[in-house]
């Protein structure tokens, strides 16, 4: 139990999935130290009320809606209107790459959706404090030992490593996270607000780098790889 005492931690969320979203204000609502100030299933119900107030923490998923703005435009446009609230996100899109991306564009904290629901409460402590978190099961693919508070460690962003590899940019990794997800180039396309000539680009761009030929080649090395 939180010592009663101390300040209430609020927290807003943005989550599509109503049962998942649900799912975590109980969560959150059982624990005595925390309180669920908003709670919302498009960006631009969250961002409306970010204009009104402003939580201690945002717990967002990575992956919304196919019609919506997700990943990493959204905490990029977190990050710029809103520096000072940390940023958790709780995604299914649970590796090192989607995380590494997600660090840089300005979230604080990591999990999956997979996780006990502990470690959301410790996560969103931890951001909240100004410290980092991220995955313990996801540092350990990295190569990491800690996964709370890594922002005084030097060297390179956790998954840096595989980023480095295939030398993606965060569009590409975008473009073929949502192609695994089986979307078409067109609705990629809608969804980021690019034509669909610049989204197959930067799909063969990014299959050149990884020496891939095709969507079967890829889905086979997602599988192969876990």
């Amino acid at each position: 139990m939180s010592d009663t005492l101390s300040p209430r931690l609020r927290v807003m969320l943005l989550e599509d999935h109503i049962l998942v979203r649900r799912g975590m204000e109980l969560v959150l609502k059982h624990d005595y130290g925390l309180d669920v100030a908003g709670s919302f299933c498009t960006p631009r119900q969250l961002f409306e009320a970010l204009k009104q107030d402003q939580p201690d923490v945002i717990v967002t998923d990575y992956a919304l809606g196919a019609t919506e703005t997700d990943g990493a435009k959204l905490l990029r446009s977190l990050h710029l209107h809103h520096p000072r609230v940390p940023v958790l996100v709780v995604s299914s899109h649970c590796n090192a790459a989607t995380m590494a991306v997600a660090r840089r564009a300005g979230a604080h904290g990591f999990i999956g959706k997979t996780e006990h629901e502990s470690e959301l409460i410790l996560a969103i402590r931890a951001v909240a404090a100004g410290r980092t978190y991220f995955s313990r099961h996801l540092t350990d693919l990295a190569g990491s030992i800690n996964p709370i508070d890594r922002s005084d460690e030097p060297g390179k962003d956790l998954g840096d490593e595989l980023l480095d590899t295939a030398k993606l940019s965060a569009r590409e990794h975008e473009v073929l996270r949502c192609i695994l997800d089986g979307m078409s180039i067109k609705a990629i396309a809608q969804k980021f607000s690019r034509s669909i000539t610049t989204i197959s680009a930067q799909k063969h761009s990014a299959f050149r780098k990884l020496g891939l030929c095709n969507d079967h080649e890829l889905f086979k090395v997602r599988y192969q790889r876990g």
